[in-house]
């Protein structure tokens, strides 16, 4: 009887950590405005990672997160649009916080939105005409908004949109003293949330 009386509480209490593999789709910003309306930037494209959460307490985790998009580059050329010139790889590194609502149900289903900010990193890998290849990291921040529908208490699906905020290192990447454009990229996804 009373190996039951404290197992009940330790089987009620959130998983320590949790896994979210995940797909999206991430909507790049610009890396550069050129002279008369010109533009250096990639298309949207699919984006594919994954998400590491350490829970602190019932509504605070730690978050670390690992993801990468792929698309054409693009230059705008106003009047007539863009051109495909090359592929962008983007690689999203970053750590914050996520801070949970309580759950909209009971027994471990059901519905917890939840916000997330932090900071990180994100990898430009640029390449061009098949020879023309070069690279660009810079500091980015990032926040989110989401919701987990948990199916029980160790497994759900997890939505999120998630915004990362940075400036293309225009000097690293081609070696002229430009100024990089602030850019948004904002990545919708859905996973897989596993509770361990």
């Amino acid at each position: 009887l009373l190996s039951l009386a404290v197992a009940a509480p330790l089987h009620a209490q959130r998983p320590v950590a949790e896994l979210t593999p995940y797909a999206g789709y991430l909507f790049a910003g610009d890396y550069l405005d050129g002279p008369l309306g010109t533009s250096v930037g990639a298309h949207n494209g699919t984006l594919l990672g994954a998400q590491l959460a350490l829970n602190l307490t019932p509504s605070i985790a730690v978050v670390g997160h690992l993801g990468r998009a792929s698309s054409d580059l693009e230059i705008g050329v106003p009047f007539l649009g863009g051109m495909d010139v090359g592929s962008s790889e983007v690689w999203l590194m970053d750590a914050g916080l996520q801070l949970s609502a309580p759950a909209l149900s009971r027994g471990g289903a059901g519905v917890v939105p939840f916000v997330q900010i932090g900071a990180g990193a994100a990898r430009h890998e640029l390449s061009g005409a098949g020879i023309l290849r070069t690279n660009a990291t810079n500091f980015a921040f990032n926040a989110g908004l989401g919701a987990d529908l948990m199916l029980g208490r160790n497994v759900g699906v997890r939505l999120l949109a998630k915004d990362y905020v940075g400036k293309f290192d225009v000097q690293e990447a081609s070696g002229f003293d430009a100024e990089g454009k602030i850019g948004h990229n904002v990545a919708l996804s859905v996973g897989l949330k596993l509770g361990f």
